[in-house]
């Protein structure tokens, strides 16, 4: 049986997120992505930009494997192996332009917000961009009933896990030495958060 996993709203979303990278990233770029899951927005996204060096990570095993065999089912030789990244642990010694992750805020412990922006800080050069896809709320309200029904049902799961506010990712960007970025609207409520690195 094939190790590769599928999520379907990772197939649902990918070509939206394309076009958003499309607008932000360089032609060549070394990207870290952080929660890579399955790891189809890694082929595909690596797939779509060839000029990218794309590096997954996620810190489950079961994930990993998935997105091994994904990468060795694309055949494409800008993806590197992932790596065991938890946000909240260690960070790589590693130098990347960008950093991305999706749908990772919601379904992880509060510690993960402050872990993964200060983490993603670490790894940028200054001008680096952290781009955070998910959904949010905005000073403290779900933006649709579908959003706030997802996170009754995310809080059931587990009291950890619930949407973030858009302000509360905003204000530990800048206190990491970003600057307060673009909140580009997606496809079922769903927003792109852009942060770039200042100058350290």
């Amino acid at each position: 049986m094939t190790d590769i996993q599928f999520s379907p709203a990772a197939d649902r979303n990918k070509d939206p997120i394309l076009a958003e990278l499309h607008a932000v990233l360089p032609a060549a770029a070394r990207v870290l992505e952080v929660a890579s899951g399955t790891g189809q927005h890694a082929v595909h996204f690596a797939a779509a930009m060839p000029g990218l060096c794309w590096q997954p990570s996620d810190p489950d095993p079961q994930r990993r494997r998935s997105i091994e065999a994904a990468i060795v089912a694309s055949g494409l030789t800008n993806l590197a192996p992932p790596l065991a990244l938890d946000v909240v642990g260690d960070w790589p010694d590693l130098n990347v332009d960008a950093v991305y992750t999706a749908n990772l805020l919601h379904i992880s412990q509060p510690e993960a917000l402050r872990g993964l922006i200060f983490g993603a800080a670490s790894v940028l050069d200054s001008g680096g961009r952290l781009l955070i896809y998910g959904p949010f709320k905005r000073q403290g309200e779900h933006i649709s009933p579908s959003n706030e029904e997802f996170d009754q049902s995310l809080r059931a799961q587990n009291p950890q896990w619930g949407i973030r506010d858009l302000e509360a990712v905003a204000t530990a960007a800048i206190e990491a030495g970003f600057r307060a970025g673009n909140q580009v609207a997606m496809p079922a409520n769903n927003f792109l958060l852009i942060f770039e690195l200042l100058a350290q």
